[in-house]
């Protein structure tokens, strides 16, 4: 046996006896309650040390363990060995004043951010700490602990806590405060941590556990790695039976969370993000709920309708406590950002609902386009100025699933002017049948424009139809957006816009415009701006191509203003935002129709559309 060898073996071993030490000092405290053994002013003196000795006296002081008095002689040694396995008794029922203990709030400048709020500034002597919602979570899980008197032996009920809120109210510390608490106060817990996706899990929800972990007078206890597929939290000396493990939420994984028992302490499980968690994780998971004093927390934006975490605030809300968090309430969030958020989209829209006030949408969030919007579009009689320029938008596909589609709108009006979709065609009809498309719109419309989609292979009917003398505007989805700041590309700013007309705008009625309106979901990037769900994404989840919603889409890459005949008609310019709505506040700006009779029998199709004595016919006087 080599001397490196044997240095590693009595490491080893020295790190099992004093874990088991450890182990035993925590139970033996439980049966002795702790009381308080120095005055306010030693342990004012002892609190301006950097030692942990002087970080205890800290704690010691912001949760009050104060002796009111003590007979005179020497100021007691604190010995860490011996105090923080008391501590950690002391504190089982008690995570708003472990979490007050256990971090240096006084010294460490990045977490003075936040004032311990009222009540509980009056209760602990902290200026800095947990911001309310978090105190109540804390404060409401200690009760229940105690509530449930756990005796080591007898299983009881599940502490469950459900957190839905906007956006930045710092889940992911809370998560390492309980994390921190229930392993520090709980030999033997077992615990499972995920979230929704695996770079969530790893560079967030993990980190955090980990930065906090480092920030603990308990961290020393315990040994952290954080490589992909090998995050873990493991007592020194009791990796096996003492530790918390992080797990991807992918479904076909979901027997990592079978099986997590600990009879004689607290099994727990921990959902980051948790609407977008599949319920095969969620109801694998109860299975860890049958023994010893089992808790689970879930935290999340209400992103989704019909999920497990949404069930958790309505059918099954028997069985959780819930809080709702409103991202203004709370110290950190940018509440310039927010109001912004408020003025852009509207108090009761979904995307504040779920990014601001964190209530469920009145759809899920991650529909773009709630159907009901699409179908009043449907129902809408709209009128529109003759003076009005009509808009195509060309969507090109090639040949496989995908079709190429026109659509052509004239204001408020995408009804009349039925889509023309064309199925396997080449670029080379595609762009004669665009051609020949809007030469029988220029005889009738004075303004007419076209916007083709210019990736892939949209190009060639682009060029093309400037070889036969047209000017077409080239979109290109994925270029950057005129507002940067809250869409990801131009893609998801030219959907935004049409979601917008959809409030006021007519479309006809066909189901295949329904369902490519419908399913396109959406997400967030890192800097919170839009994101439409991909057309591959869509067909991954067995879902054809938007090909009439895009070419609808396309007509809102242009500006459309009211104008007289002739008038000059251009694309939007960097920086400017195309309001749909923006010819209604206008005067007229005169021109009028062309005759009387023109004008009555335009007024008669635009009021009764589709009405069986007459139909429109944008044609009619070609």
């Amino acid at each position: 046996m080599t001397p490196a060898f044997e240095r590693r073996l009595a490491k080893a071993e020295a790190a099992q006896a004093n874990a088991g030490d450890l182990r035993q000092q925590i139970y033996r405290a439980r049966q002795s309650p702790l009381a308080p053994s120095h005055s306010r002013e030693e342990l004012l003196q002892l609190a301006e040390d950097d030692t942990t000795v002087g970080r205890i006296a800290r704690g010691w002081l912001r949760i009050n363990f104060v002796a009111p008095s003590r007979a005179p002689g020497p100021v007691p040694a604190i010995d860490p060995e011996t105090v923080l396995p008391a501590m950690a008794a002391h504190l089982y029922d008690r995570p708003l004043a472990f979490v007050l203990f256990a971090f240096d709030w006084d010294r460490d400048p990045s977490l003075r951010v936040v004032k311990l709020p009222e009540p509980w500034a009056d209760a602990y002597a902290s200026e800095y700490g947990p911001d309310a919602w978090a105190c109540e979570l804390l404060d409401h899980v200690g009760g229940q602990v105690v509530e449930r008197a756990f005796d080591g032996r007898n299983a009881v009920d599940a502490i469950r806590a459900a957190i839905s809120s906007g956006h930045g109210i710092g889940k992911s510390a809370i998560t390492g405060w309980l994390v921190g608490w229930i392993m520090s106060t709980r030999p033997n817990a077992r615990g499972v941590v995920t979230a929704n996706t695996a770079p969530q899990l790893e560079s967030k929800t993990w980190a955090e556990i980990s930065k906090w972990n480092k920030r603990s007078l308990f961290g020393d206890w315990f040994n952290l790695t954080t490589g992909r597929g090998s995050m873990r939290m493991v007592a020194v000396g009791f990796e096996e039976s003492w530790r918390c493990d992080a797990q991807t939420c992918r479904e076909e994984n979901s027997e990592s969370f079978a099986g997590l028992h600990a009879a004689d302490s607290t099994p727990f499980y921990l959902f980051d993000e948790a609407s977008a968690i599949p319920a095969k994780i969620w109801e694998v998971a109860q299975g860890g709920m049958t023994d010893g004093e089992p808790m689970w927390f879930a935290f999340g934006n209400p992103t989704r309708l019909g999920t497990t975490f949404y069930d958790a605030f309505n059918s099954a809300s028997h069985r959780w406590h819930t809080q709702i968090v409103d991202s203004r309430s709370v110290q950190i969030t940018n509440k310039v950002q927010l109001q912004n958020w408020i003025d852009d989209f509207g108090l009761d829209s979904d995307f504040v609902k779920v990014r601001v006030r964190g209530i469920f949408p009145s759809a899920s969030s991650l529909q773009f386009i709630p159907q009901d919007l699409v179908e009043d579009a449907m129902r809408r009689e709209v009128e529109v100025q003759r003076e009005e320029a009509v808009i195509v938008g060309v969507d090109v596909a090639r040949f496989g699933g995908d079709r190429s589609c026109l659509f052509t709108r004239k204001g408020r009006d995408g009804r009349h002017f039925p889509p023309i979709l064309l199925d396997k065609v080449d670029l080379m009809t595609l762009a004669s049948v665009v051609a020949d498309h809007v030469n029988l719109l220029k005889r009738v419309h004075a303004n007419v424009i076209v916007a083709i989609d210019g990736g892939g292979v949209g190009g060639g009917v682009i060029d093309r139809l400037r070889q036969l003398g047209f000017n077409p505007i080239e979109v290109q989805f994925g270029s950057r957006a005129n507002d940067p700041r809250r869409y990801a590309n131009k893609r998801a700013e030219i959907w935004s816009l049409m979601r917008e007309w959809l409030k006021g705008g007519a479309l006809p009625h066909r189901d295949d415009i329904i369902s490519d309106l419908v399913n396109v979901e959406y997400s967030y990037t890192t800097a919170d701006a839009i994101l439409l769900e991909s057309k591959q994404s869509l067909k991954a989840r067995g879902l054809p191509s938007p090909d009439i919603a895009d070419a609808i889409a396309l007509t809102f890459a242009v500006t459309a203003p009211l104008v007289r005949p002739g008038e000059a008609v251009r694309p939007l310019q960097q920086g400017e935002i195309y309001k749909p709505y923006a010819y209604l506040e206008r005067p007229s700006m005169g021109g009028g129709w062309a005759t009387a009779e023109d004008a009555d029998r335009a007024r008669r199709i635009y009021d009764h559309p589709g009405q069986p004595q007459e139909v429109y016919d944008p044609y009619s006087t070609c």
